[in-house]
């Protein structure tokens, strides 16, 4: 069965300064409880802010390191998962239970991407 990556994106600036409220946290662990006990989720976790954060660039054959936060960027990765699904329809449809977990607050958006094996 093929495996997705999915990449969670937030706008920091945007992001509610308490961080995610007891209820959302309690519909998110219900949801992933659903997902691992159908053998779908292999790994998944929440990112650290930027702020705490290094990019590292190979560029003209030089290294550079910029530490966070990256003002420049509008959405970051907050988090991801990788499933393994039967297609990626029922990855998206995995996703969109989690995004509905949220308020109608929060900005977030999902890339959904297939690894590619061998």
């Amino acid at each position: 069965m093929p495996r997705f990556m999915t990449l969670i994106r937030v706008d920091e600036k945007n992001a509610p300064a308490e961080g995610p409220s007891p209820e959302l946290m309690e519909r998110m662990g219900a949801l992933l409880e659903e997902i691992t006990k159908a053998g779908v989720m292999l790994d998944t976790a929440g990112l650290t802010p930027t702020s705490e954060g290094t990019r590292v660039t190979w560029s003209g054959g030089k290294l550079s390191y910029t530490d966070g936060p990256f003002t420049e960027s509008k959405e970051v990765i907050g988090g991801y998962s990788i499933v393994q699904a039967k297609d990626k329809a029922e990855a998206l449809e995995w996703t969109k239970r989690f995004l509905q977990t949220h308020e109608d607050y929060w900005t977030i958006t999902a890339e959904v991407r297939e690894i590619a094996e061998g």
